[in-house]
């Protein structure tokens, strides 16, 4: 056989579903460790503004960027990364992500000065990009097909029960230590993850195409001005500003688009959009994420401002939905493996927009009970629906664009939670104390929208 015969044939070596028992159990191990720590890494760094800004002598607007770099890096590059990754394989990227996500761990523990803490934080986000860009590209692979709605309740289960207890770990590291530690702990984990991933994750499917790095900045600088013009808005930054980077984004969008209008594998999948299961689920999926953004900034205020409770009262309010998302993304999962996606996602987002409804309608002085199991059924909406979506959105693509999928889950999930923070901060520009109510009808709103769109995937093919 030629050495041009094995080279054609090269891209599609990996041919076997899933991985075995075994190995798939270590594979899973450290492909989770590493999402973990990368989900995580956001809420304790909120947790930690405070401390970092008065032990480096700086105002706080001025270490929110702490927060805003590791964002706009992690938004950025997602698209990116996701498509090198169907050259590259996606192990690789996964493996690099991790090495930098680390190594930039120890950079955060070490920084001196919020300019150097800010350059470590950057790259700490690339580095998480590079985890969350192939995530569920791998979990793809990983799992045999017939259980990929487990693996991806697996993957959400992860998620939300990082985001649960995120805020509680920050404090616990907070009280026995300085917050250079909530960055420090990340080093061992990362070590051990990439020493097991190394030997466990399956190489992925080859492209043949060529790397687009032109596109590549085209692609990073829109979505990067876009979530900087959304912060913008949320910050009441002038409105010719905010106007100029979002129009500056959508120009940037449009020539990459029509860049790679008639690419294989283009940096914005517009391919995959004109399927019509995936550009549903992947819009379904923002507004779930929409919603989400909305509730978690605006309950703590509706909490403590309008129901007068304390911040540990807040706390404990707020724990429900994140919880019982964890307890049902594997059971959505295992659902998603007999039932259409449209109706366990409509059935998801019907819920949560009661939820959300329910919440908004609180009476004057309600008891614990009261807002406690309101806030249950908009996890269980949430969690009901976020795993079958995420394997329909991950199926409508085919295997050689799993790396592009996979980009759009995380920047989808990114997205919907920044506009959902935005449009808050406006319902509080709009309604002052009443803007969080609003803000919940708002959400509410968007829900129905979802439930809507989820539906109609009964009525298409793929």
């Amino acid at each position: 056989m030629s050495t041009d015969t094995i080279a054609a044939k090269k891209p599609a070596a990996p041919v076997m579903d899933g991985l075995p028992t075994e190995r798939r159990r270590w594979a899973v191990a450290a492909i989770f460790t590493a999402l973990t720590m990368a989900s995580l890494d956001t809420a304790i760094a909120n947790i930690a503004l405070p401390a970092i800004a008065a032990d480096l002598h700086v105002s706080a607007a001025d270490v929110i960027w702490v927060v805003n770099v590791y964002q706009i890096a992690l938004v950025a590059t997602l698209l990116p990364l996701g498509a090198l990754g169907e050259i590259v394989g996606h192990e690789r990227i996964y493996l690099g992500g991790l090495l930098l996500f680390t190594l930039a761990s120890l950079g955060c523990a070490l920084a001196w000065s919020l300019p150097s803490l800010l350059i470590a934080r950057a790259l700490q986000g690339l580095g998480a990009s590079g985890i969350m860009s192939v995530n569920t590209a791998l979990v793809r692979f990983v799992y045999p097909s017939r259980m990929l709605g487990r693996g991806f309740g697996h993957n959400a289960l992860v998620v939300a029960t990082a985001f649960t207890l995120g805020p509680t770990i920050a404090s616990g590291i907070l009280a026995v230590g300085h917050w250079p530690w909530l960055f420090a702990i990340n080093i061992p984990f990362g070590v051990i993850a990439i020493l097991i991933g190394w030997r466990t994750l399956p190489p992925t499917p080859r492209a043949v195409h060529a790397f687009d790095f032109l596109g590549a900045a085209l692609a990073a600088s829109c979505l990067g001005l876009f979530i900087i013009g959304i912060g913008s808005a949320a910050h009441k930054a002038s409105p010719t500003l905010v106007v100029i980077e979002l129009v500056a984004a959508l120009l940037l969008g449009w020539v990459l688009t029509r860049r790679h209008a008639d690419h294989p594998a283009p940096m914005l999948p517009i391919d995959l959009f004109r399927r019509s299961m995936f550009a549903l689920s992947a819009a379904t999926a923002v507004c779930s994420f929409v919603v989400q953004g909305l509730a978690f900034v605006s309950l703590p205020f509706y909490f403590e401002d309008v129901l007068l409770r304390s911040q540990v009262e807040t706390g404990f309010f707020m724990t429900p939905w994140p919880l019982v998302v964890a307890i049902m993304a594997p059971i959505g999962g295992r659902l998603s493996d007999r039932y259409p996606a449209g109706i366990l996602g409509g059935i998801g987002l019907a819920l949560l927009g009661i939820g959300m409804a329910l919440l908004a309608m609180l009476p004057a002085t309600p008891g614990v009970a009261n807002i406690v199991w309101r806030m249950a059924i908009c996890g269980l909406g949430f969690g009901f629906f976020q795993t079958p979506n995420m394997k329909a959105l991950m199926s409508s693509a085919p295997s050689h664009r799993s790396g592009s999928a996979s980009g759009i889950v995380a920047t989808a999930r990114l997205i919907g939670q920044t506009a959902g923070a935005a449009l808050a901060a406006l319902c509080f520009g709009l309604a002052d104390r009443e803007g969080a109510a609003l803000a919940l009808a708002l959400g509410a709103g968007f829900a129905a929208l979802g439930s809507v769109m989820s539906f109609l995937r009964l009525t298409v093919t793929r």
